[in-house]
Order: structure tokens, then C-alpha cells, then sequence
């Protein structure tokens, strides 16, 4: 094998290695805090704490409710609830996140909607205080707000 040859193989699987790397290193989280507290009211579903988890990735972004407190007043079937999250955004129009995401849930179960996908800009500051979470479930609107602002913080877009 000619010097050529192997120095032509080794700068080949040199950068392999290169690309390799680069397509499993972790992507920085776009938008912070990842995650963020709020009480909220749900009429019948109840109401209380429950966690906001945020993930952007450009324009496009995905928020997820859980909570304890507010629990499934009876069974649903996974992704049967309609979901439209709006977030106030303090630097612009609110910003709405809407699909039918929801694992399967029996009565008393704690509630978790989402991944429910929206659009951003760089620079958003989305608070769930300010905006609401309605969920329509067997045509019955189930709507929940929160008296005071999210912690640590709200989202704000990269």
C-alpha cells in the first residue's frame, strides 16, 4: 500500500469519525427554562400545581402539561382530548400550541396533554398566566388558567 494511499484512508476515516461525532452530540436546549410551575384551575378536572415542559428546536416548539392535581374525571382513551394551549408572550402576539396528544387515562388519573407543537420567535416570553389551556373532551370544554406566573419563569425563546 502506497504512502498515498494510507494517508488519503486515515484523513477519510478521520473525518468520518468527525461527522460521527457531530451527529451525536447533544443540542443545546434552545429555549430556558425547559421546565416551568403553575397553579392551575381546571373546573371539573381540579386544579393545582402542575409542570409546563417547553422544547424548541428554530421556530418550531413544543409544550407538555402534567399534573397530579388535576386528574381525569374519568377514562379517555390516548389521544382523544383536543388541546389548544395558549401562552402569553410579553413580547408580542400569544402564541398557541394545539393537536390531540394525550396518553391513555383512567378516572382519577393525573392529567398529561402534549407534546402539543406551536410556532415561536426568537425572543418569545411565553407565560401560562395570561393564557389558558382548553381541553374538549366527548364535545365538553374543559377550560384552565392560573392566577399568577409560572416558575422560575416564562419560556423564553432562542
Amino acid at each position: 500500500m502506497s504512502m498515498k494511499r494510507l494517508t488519503t484512508g486515515a484523513a477519510l476515516a478521520a473525518g468520518a469519525l468527525a461527522a460521527t461525532a457531530l451527529a451525536f452530540a447533544p443540542s443545546a436546549a434552545a429555549v430556558t427554562p425547559t421546565t416551568a410551575t403553575v397553579t392551575a384551575s381546571c373546573g371539573i378536572f381540579g386544579g393545582g400545581a402542575a409542570t409546563l415542559t417547553a422544547t424548541q428546536s428554530g421556530t418550531s416548539s413544543t409544550l407538555t402539561l402534567t399534573s397530579s392535581a388535576i386528574t381525569a374525571p374519568l377514562a379517555l382513551s390516548a389521544n382523544s382530548i383536543t388541546s389548544t394551549l395558549t401562552m402569553a408572550n410579553s413580547t408580542g402576539s400569544a402564541r398557541v400550541f394545539s393537536g390531540t396528544v394525550n396518553p391513555a387515562m383512567a378516572a382519577g388519573d393525573p392529567v398529561t396533554v402534549g407534546p402539543l407543537p406551536g410556532t415561536v420567535a426568537s425572543g418569545d416570553s411565553l407565560d401560562f398566566h395570561g393564557g389558558s389551556l382548553k381541553m374538549v373532551i366527548f364535545g365538553v370544554t374543559v377550560t384552565c388558567t392560573s392566577s399568577a406566573a409560572q416558575s422560575p419563569g416564562p419560556f423564553v425563546m432562542s
